[in-house]
C-alpha cells in the first residue's frame, strides 16, 4: 500500500488496514499490529509522523473494543 509522507494517516485507515491483515493472514490483532510495527512503520511508529502513530495507537483501541 503507498503512503504518501506529507499527510497523517487517520484511525480508519488503520482500523481497516489491521482488519485487512487479520482476515488476509489470519492472524490475531496481536500479531497484525508486530507485523504493521515491523513492515509498515520500518520500526519506528513515528515514522510518519506523531498524529499518525496517535491515529494508529487509537485504531489499536477501537479493536480491542470490539
Amino acid at each position: 500500500m503507498r503512503v504518501n509522507h506529507a499527510s497523517t494517516l487517520s484511525v480508519d485507515y488503520f482500523v481497516s488496514y489491521l482488519n485487512l491483515i487479520m482476515i488476509s493472514m489470519k492472524v490475531s490483532l496481536k500479531k497484525a499490529i508486530l507485523y504493521m510495527k515491523k513492515e509498515f512503520f520500518k520500526g519506528e511508529t513515528n515514522i510518519y509522523g506523531e498524529m499518525t502513530e496517535t491515529h494508529f495507537n487509537q485504531a489499536i483501541k477501537e479493536l480491542k473494543q470490539k
